[in-house]
């Protein structure tokens, strides 16, 4: 009988806690994230999304509480990456900065240029593959992190306000990829600050305030009707503490 192929899918955080340096920073969570049109985190500066994304790409360890992936406890990335507002680039073209993606998920050294070219071409940068991935303006940068996260082959892209530092055009055109990235059924948890795009992009919701987890609906129930005060605060643009 073929084994069955390892799984990221469900994740889950059971009483999920994190301190750092006396703060308590997220406050006994506990969620299941699955398979599906993408999850977006929203909440308040400090509410603890940055954290959380942290913990569920296996970067940071719990205080306490228990986090699984696919069932398993060992936080090895099988099949999940992670983008952040500033992605590194290495001093390399932007075409060996996704040889170099491809290299570390493990694709066969004959494969890598073929499969950067078409990962560069999916993200539209197919033009730009020769230039310094230093010299690239952002968006295209934050384009090419795309790409070489894009090259692990995730079932689960994990994206820290990828668009936070992105003039509107350039927003759009990553905005377009991680809609392409859900269609293929890879499935997004992002933290947003732009409610707009939480509209357009989230078929769920997921709300945080003082590092604990208040509501997580579907998107169109979360802006007709909050569960909570500071869910209802929030929507309004009031300060919530």
């Amino acid at each position: 009988m073929k084994a069955l192929a390892r799984t990221d899918l469900p994740l889950s955080l059971q009483d999920v806690s994190l301190v750092a340096g006396g703060s308590s920073i997220l406050d006994r969570l506990t969620l299941t994230i699955r398979a599906g049109a993408p999850t977006v985190i929203v909440g308040p500066n400090g509410a603890g999304k940055s954290s959380l994304l942290r913990i569920c790409m296996g970067l940071t360890a719990p205080s306490s509480g228990r986090v699984t992936w696919g069932g398993r406890i060992d936080s090895l990335p099988v099949r999940r990456a992670m983008l952040f507002q500033r992605p590194v680039m290495l001093r390399r073209s932007a075409l060996a900065n996704v040889v170099y993606g491809l290299a570390q998920a493990g694709c066969p050294r004959g494969l890598r240029a073929l499969r950067a070219e078409a990962l560069l071409q999916r993200v539209g940068l197919r033009d730009h593959a020769a230039r310094p991935a230093r010299s690239l303006s952002g968006g295209e940068q934050q384009k090419l992190a795309m790409a070489r996260a894009l090259a692990r082959e995730p079932e689960l892209l994990l994206l820290d306000e990828p668009t936070a530092n992105l003039d509107p055009a350039a927003s759009l055109a990553v905005e377009a990829i991680i809609q392409e990235a859900a269609a293929s059924g890879i499935k997004v948890l992002m933290a947003s600050h732009d409610l707009g795009q939480v509209r357009r992009l989230a078929g769920e919701v997921l709300f945080m305030a003082a590092g604990r987890v208040r509501e997580q609906k579907p998107v169109a129930e979360f802006f007709d009707s909050q569960s909570t005060p500071e869910a209802a605060a929030f929507l309004r643009g009031d300060l919530v503490i």
